[in-house]
């Protein structure tokens, strides 16, 4: 389990997952996450009290879009195994900060 925050404007790096699903709670702030899976795309919006989850092989991409930062809480599970875990991919918007 991990809290994070993506800060005002910014956008991450699309990837997706080896081997974990993921479930998200966001805490704070406004944002959009895409997410891609099966050939089917949709881009959900993100504000407190949203929960979604991100199967395996989903490719996903999230930006904050309001003034203040976009904070959650991710779970994966099978807990996270270390690095090569995530594999970047093609998302939907210009990422603006490092992986």
């Amino acid at each position: 389990m991990a809290e994070f925050e993506l800060p005002p404007g910014e956008v991450s790096t699309a990837v997706t997952h080896r081997t974990v699903e993921e479930i998200w709670f966001i805490l704070s702030g406004q944002g959009q996450m895409w997410r891609r899976q099966d050939g089917e795309s949709e881009i959900v919006p993100l504000e407190p009290g949203v929960c979604l989850s991100i199967p395996q092989g989903t490719q996903f991409q999230f930006r904050a879009t309001g003034d203040e930062p976009l904070g959650a809480i991710g779970v994966t599970m099978p807990p996270w195994p270390g690095d090569g875990e995530a594999v970047v991919v093609a998302g939907e918007w210009q990422p603006t900060v490092p992986r």
